[in-house]
Parts: C-alpha cells; structure tokens; sequence
C-alpha cells in the first residue's frame, strides 16, 4: 500500500522548510523502502503550523506540525505514516478550531487538493460553475452574479455585476478580462494562496467572466516577487488548454509586474500590461468602456473572481446567505503582524475585530498588549482596542474612518510608535507615487517632513495642523487611492493614540 503524504508547496510553507521536509520524507521512504506519493498541495493558511504535514490514512487525513526536515526520521519511525500518536499530531485539520469554525467557499480546496490536477479540481466540484454559466448564457450569468452582492474584494469594493454588465454591454470588436493579482497591501496573502494552492478556480472564474461580457482574452497580472504563484498558475493554464477549456474562444496568459505599489491601481496596472510606464489614468473613461488597449475591460482582484465559480454552481440566493447589510458573501481575511495565531481566516462578513484578533488570532505573538491593528493595507486606519467592536463590514468600516481593503490585519502591541507609523504611511506614499499628480507626489514628501519636525518635537501643536491641512488636500485632490488614502493611517494615528504626539508637545514646550 502506498502511503500518500501532503507537504505544502505553498510559499509559506516553502519559507520554513517545506522544501526540506518533503525530501527528507522522500529520503527515509527510500531508505525504508515503503512505498510513498509526496503530493506539494497549497498551505491551509494555518501559518503556525507550517510546514504542516498529513497523511491520508482510513479515518481521515492526519496532520503534524510544525515540523522540520531533522524531525522526520523520529517522525516515520513513530508511525506517521499510520497516522500514528506523536508530540507533533494536530488530529484532523478540519476539526482544528482555527479552521473548523471558518465558512470556506472561496478557499474550500485550497489545502486539500493537489493544485496541478484538474482531475482533483474536478473532483472536489470544481467546474461545476462553469457547466451551469454555459446553460445560464450571457444574460443568466449577469443576473446571478448581480443577485449575489458580489463586491471587489479587492478594497474597492465596487459591486462586480454592475462592472460586468457595463462592460457587456459596451459596444467593441474585442474585449478583455484583466485579473488583478498585484497582491501588494501589508499583511496579504489572500491572492497568492488561491494562485498556488487552488489556480483551476481563477481560470474558472475567469472563464466564466469572459462568457458574461464576450470577451476573448484575458491576463492575470501577477507581482513578480511572487515566482512560485506565477509557476502554478502558468503550469495550470497550460493543462486547462490541453482540456479545452481554454483555447479558441477564451484564452489567457500570465503576466508579472516589476515590483510597483501604484499598479495595484486598475489604470496603472492596464498602462504596465499595454507595457508602459505604470501611470494612474486620469477617468473618466472608465476601464468597463476603454481599458486595455482602449477596449472595453473587465478588471477585478483574484478573490472576485476565484468567488465566481461557487455563485454559479451553488446560485447566488446561496451566496447571500452569508454577510450582512450591503457586505454578502464571505471574505478571507489575513491575520498578520504581532499576532499568536496568523494565517488565512474565511468567514462571513460581521465578525467582530475584536474577535479577529483576540479570539480567533490568540492576541499578540510576544504577549504583550494588542495596542493598534492596521486593516486594509499600508494605507488603512489603526484602530484601537476601543473599536474592536467594529464589524468586519464595508459601510461597518467607513463609519469609523477605516478600511477594509483586501482583508489584511496587522497587529501591533503596545511597544509600537504610533508617530513613527505614521511617518511612514507618508513616506510609503512618496515612495510608491507614479509622480501624476501633485497631492500624492509633493504632498506625502511633505507630509514626511512635517512628521519628522513633530517627532523631534519642533513648533508640535502647528505642525499637526498642518499635517491636518495635507491629509485633507491629498483626500480630496489625488488621483488615486494612493495618495486619497494615505491620510487615513495618519490622522487615525493621530487621533486614536494623540498621547504618541502630544507627549512630544509637552517636551517640546519644556
């Protein structure tokens, strides 16, 4: 009997030694001459278990972890290929609470299926979408998808149908399907998991856009720092083209950016693939009536899309069953920073922050404190442990100044300096700046300045205001989110955590 082992070949996982662990396990398999078929599956997003090790075994699949490649000798010898009793056995990996409690729709493969196969895509219900979008038909497909609630996931959160029916309806000889996959926020992973852990269901998604909105071809923009997602993906649209699925009447191909925050930005991302110089476009035109190449364009984040093929299997009554108010459908949100428990969380919209983080994610790795969490991103609002409270909801966010982004929460504890995190939300401003337009381009270079007389405590009390002054004037005058969005980590800095700011004025005034 050949015993069939799961080693993440997920970047994460990789990072740690996931490498390592399969060749060891590989290495003591030959020693022992016991039959094995090693199967590189993506992370489940339990990152404090990686690498995390399973075994198919009658009562399930059993897990171990974390493990590291010194540990598999002893680890064989105890039974692990049995599923055997070992310091290091987690049980099940569905029935660990971090996992059992979350509502995996998007992410339901991602961790349980080896990502190259199409067969075991297919056996999991993958494709399913895909069969009912061909009998729906154009029409069929953009009602469902508006019925959904879908928004971006990408932090725009623009409704997906609307977009879609724009863009189908927009009169062109050509027409595209753009997947943005430049996972560039803080604390995100989101893209890069479903890219390497479950890839057939982006093409699916994909697919299935392209049929609501006749368009023939379509790209995935990847970041180039992520070279193991790029290989996935490539590797699984050339199988899907072998399966027909892609070809004459919808294609697709990868491309990688070359490291720039602003081509996270739709325009910006639509220059760099037309291969220009990634540059925020002033709209209207929007990218739904003149895109890529001046055609009309669908743009959406990996996580809109990867979602597509569930509302289309499972119908979107089924979809809205889960969220709350205008926030439907589940969102997977990535626990990151100073936190116990980091890694991917799906669930409905509506859990608390304060449940994120202190419930789900265990409070802070070093023990201290949780004094701040970033949610959306370089550019998103530090709240408080006042506000976890807050649902984890759009318009919940918006009403307290804050973002949800692309689910990223980072967590700091209470050794962090809130007026040096908002000096560098200025300087990640000045930095990343396509340079188009003034607010952005001077203002952040400004606003640096301004900070950095604050911390050293000059003239504090009127150079706060005039942060106040620039904050504002970026909101309202910049093109994009970049440089509209850098005031929101800076003023909540300032007006969540005033004593990091105003003790600097009682030292400036002794």
């Amino acid at each position: 009997m050949v015993a069939r082992v799961y080693v993440p070949g997920d970047a994460a996982a990789v990072a740690v030694g996931a490498d390592e662990v399969a060749a060891a396990l590989a290495a003591v398999a030959a020693r022992l001459s016991t039959p094995i078929e090693i199967i590189r599956n993506g992370s489940r997003g339990m990152f404090w278990l990686e690498t995390l090790v399973e075994v198919e075994t009658p009562q399930g699949r059993i897990g171990y972890g974390p493990i590291e490649a010194p540990e598999v000798p002893d680890l064989v010898a105890a039974g692990l290929f049995d599923g055997a009793p070992h310091a290091k056995r987690v049980g099940r990996p569905d029935e660990i609470p971090f996992l059992a409690r979350q509502t995996r729709l998007t992410f339901a493969r991602c961790g349980v299926i080896d990502p190259g196969s199409l067969d075991d895509y297919r056996g999991h219900g993958g494709l399913k979408g895909l069969e009912r979008a061909r009998d729906l038909g154009m029409i069929g497909i953009l009602d469902e998808v508006t019925a959904s609630g879908l928004r971006g996931r990408g932090g725009a959160g623009f409704p997906t149908g609307i977009k879609w029916r724009t863009v189908a309806e927009a009169v062109a000889d050509r027409k595209f399907v753009v997947c943005n996959a430049d996972e560039g926020d803080s604390g995100t992973f989101a893209d890069r998991m479903i890219m390497e852990g479950d890839p057939f269901v982006l093409i699916e998604g994909m697919i299935i856009a392209g049929l609501a909105v006749e368009a023939s071809y379509g790209y995935v923009y990847i970041r180039s720092e992520y070279p193991h997602a790029i290989a996935a993906l490539e590797r699984a649209i050339v199988t899907a083209r072998e399966a027909g699925l892609l070809g004459a009447a919808f294609d697709l191909e990868v491309r990688a950016g070359a490291g720039a925050y602003v081509c996270g930005e739709e325009t910006a991302l639509l220059d760099s693939l037309e291969g220009k110089r990634g540059v925020v476009r002033v709209k209207p035109p929007l990218p739904a009536h003149k895109g890529l190449f001046g055609k009309p364009t669908v743009v959406n984040n990996v996580l809109s899309l990867a979602a597509i093929p569930f509302i289309l299997a499972e119908g979107a009554a089924a979809y809205r069953t889960f969220g709350m108010g205008r926030s439907r459908g589940t969102m997977p949100i990535q626990l990151a920073g100073n936190i116990r428990r980091g890694g991917l969380y799906e669930t409905a919209f509506g859990v608390t922050l304060g449940e994120l983080v202190e419930d789900i994610g265990g409070g802070t790795w070093s023990g201290r404190p949780v004094r701040a969490v970033q949610v959306g991103g370089p550019l998103g609002a530090y709240f408080p442990p006042s506000l976890f409270d807050t649902p984890f909801d759009y318009e919940a966010f918006a009403a307290r100044d804050g973002l949800i982004g692309h689910g990223g929460v980072v967590v700091f504890d209470d050794s962090v300096d809130m007026a040096r995190q908002a000096r560098f939300a200025m300087q990640f401003c000045a930095v990343e700046s396509c340079g188009k337009c003034t607010p952005c381009r001077l203002g952040a270079v400004r606003g640096t300045e301004v900070i950095d007389k604050i911390i050293t405590g000059q003239d504090v009390a009127a150079n706060l205001s005039l942060v106040e002054d620039l904050c504002h004037t970026m909101k309202l005058g910049s093109l994009c989110a970049l440089g509209g969005f850098t005031p929101y980590p800076v003023m909540s800095a300032i007006t969540h955590f005033p004593e990091d700011f105003g003790a600097r004025r009682t030292m400036a005034a002794e």
